[in-house]
């Protein structure tokens, strides 16, 4: 279950907190600068992502993740953990259909919350961003199967692949239908 809080505007809905069973997503706060500072420069979380982001520019990172629309911090809804991010770009540099994105910290891999946190912003974007196009999109590294598999996982279908940053992306879609809840993109 997805329960959301926003503002009164359909149109304009940001901020809004989401919940889910276990998780809490809420908009980035200055409190979350170490968690988000981690999610920007770890080996890990950044390996198919293009690298750890460098230190030059890791402070406009940090000066500008809190109030960015759409940016939602992941936490556990009982002891307030972060866990990661996720978000919706309302407007992708993929002939502009809503993008989501997300990255978590390794300790919390392998536990479902990415799915759960993913599932949450794309039904929330269906409901809450507004596009001419009815698709959700994600753009991931071929080589980062577990972002693959999550994905595939909430119903995203692979519509396409190409290279970019020297490295074979691919790209999911989903889209809902009028009426029903999101379906397949064809």
């Amino acid at each position: 279950m997805i329960t959301a809080m926003s503002s009164p505007s359909a149109t304009q809905p940001w901020p809004c907190v989401l919940t889910t069973s276990r998780l809490l997503l809420r908009p980035a706060e200055p409190a979350d600068t170490s968690d988000f500072t981690r999610l920007w420069t770890d080996v890990d979380v950044r390996r198919h992502l293009g690298g750890p982001v460098a230190e030059d520019r890791l402070s406009a990172y940090q000066q500008h993740f809190v109030g960015r629309a759409h940016l939602f911090t992941v936490v556990t809804r009982h002891e307030g953990t972060v866990l990661g991010s996720a978000s919706i770009d309302p407007t992708s540099r993929f002939d502009g259909r809503r993008e989501v994105s997300y990255s978590f910290l390794p300790e919390h891999w392998g536990q479902g919350y990415a799915r759960e946190a993913v599932t949450a912003v794309v039904s929330w974007a269906f409901d809450h961003v507004p596009s001419d196009d009815p698709s959700v999109i994600a753009v991931t590294q071929e080589a980062n199967e577990r972002s693959r598999r999550l994905l595939e996982a909430i119903g995203m279908r692979l519509i396409s692949t190409f290279v970019e940053w020297d490295a074979p992306q691919t790209l999911y879609s989903m889209q809902r239908v009028a009426g029903r809840g999101p379906t397949h993109a064809h």
